[in-house]
């Protein structure tokens, strides 16, 4: 099998995996439980004036929300990113799209990378693994593939610990700040930078931000866990060694407040274990600017397209309530809502 053949199986598997296994982490939580509103019992604000807009990348929105990168490079995996980008420009959503290092390999992706013609109002992001940076590529290839998605921005994804649970992974991540480093000085684009579902702490978001990244996803614990993911394409003994690491990572919820603590001006999103617009306002309030779902919306995407949109309004209808439940009306006074640590 060449490269670009198993890599593109890769993908395959890992939704196939996503839907069909139990990958949620064991034993940790995302830690939106331990944090309560104060109620409002006089809002003083109509509910018909709450406002979910927001900016980002320089492009107005209708939403602070994110659908997160998950797929892309064969031709199933690229009708999940039709539909999911046809989605977000319905709603006002951005949208991120999935590594796409098979682009480089193979010219025959782009067209499922390539979503600008669904989506032509919304910011469009596109991810590749900060892992190949050590591997040759470089920043000619991080505009490549902005220039093929007509992107407005790159996340570059840091996977540590999936690398270490993939047969053959790519561990070596000696000197990557150094080199996102240099991207972000190369590129006039936007960079940013998430995590794979182990969240990332205050410190090294201040590194990350004094480097030149622009915004940070935390993915953070509490959702999906890809050591566990991978454990259904492992070695027996990599399967084995993955049941330690349920409980591995940061809390969503601990990423944002000890980013915020520590580096409290930069674009900062939330995503690792959201499960609905309550979490999202709770996000907000701890500092986020963003909230991301993905595997909260991979099932409708693939199996019913139709209850997507359903499912991304609910999200946006327990937001609002959130918001009205706090008095405000904006996503710029949530920012500024006191939230209470409870536990």
């Amino acid at each position: 099998m060449t490269p670009q053949e198993n890599t593109k199986q890769r993908k395959a598997e890992h939704v196939k995996i996503v839907l069909e296994e139990d990958v949620q982490g064991k034993g940790i939580t995302t830690g939106f439980e331990d944090y309560r509103f104060l109620h409002q019992a006089l809002p003083d604000i109509d509910f018909d004036s709450i406002s979910l807009s927001t900016n980002f990348l320089n492009r107005d929105t209708n939403t602070p929300l994110l659908i997160s990168s998950m797929t892309g490079g064969t031709q199933e995996t690229g009708e999940i990113n039709r539909i999911l980008a046809t989605a977000a420009q319905a709603r006002g959503w951005t949208l991120a799209l999935g590594s796409m290092r098979v682009a480089i390999e193979n010219p025959e992706t782009h067209s499922t990378f390539q979503m600008r013609s669904y989506a032509p109002d919304i910011p469009i992001l596109v991810n590749l693994g900060a892992i190949q940076l050590n591997r040759g590529l470089d920043s000619d290839h991080c505009r490549q593939i902005v220039e093929i998605a007509e992107a407005d921005g790159l996340i570059l994804h840091l996977n540590s610990m999936q690398e270490a649970f993939q047969p053959s992974g790519d561990t070596n991540f000696a000197g990557l700040l150094h080199k996102i480093e240099a991207v972000c000085n190369t590129l006039q684009i936007p960079i940013g930078v998430k995590e794979v579902g182990w969240g990332i702490h205050g410190e090294i978001a201040k590194q990350l931000y004094h480097c030149g990244v622009h915004f940070i996803d935390v993915a953070g614990a509490g959702g999906t866990s890809w050591s566990q993911v991978e454990s259904f394409r492992s070695t027996p003994i990599l399967k084995n060694a993955a049941k330690a690491f349920l409980d591995w990572g940061i809390p969503t919820a601990d990423c944002i407040v000890d980013i915020r603590n520590k580096a409290p001006k930069g674009t900062l999103i939330a995503s690792g274990g959201l499960k609905n617009g309550v979490d999202v306002a709770k996000s907000i309030a701890l500092g986020a600017d963003l909230a991301g779902f993905g595997r909260y919306l991979l099932d409708d995407a693939v199996n019913n397209p139709a209850k997507l949109i359903e499912k991304m309004e609910q999200v946006e209808l327990e937001l609002k309530l959130a918001m009205f439940g706090v008095g405000v009306n904006s996503i710029q006074a949530l920012q500024q809502t006191s939230i209470h640590k409870i536990k």
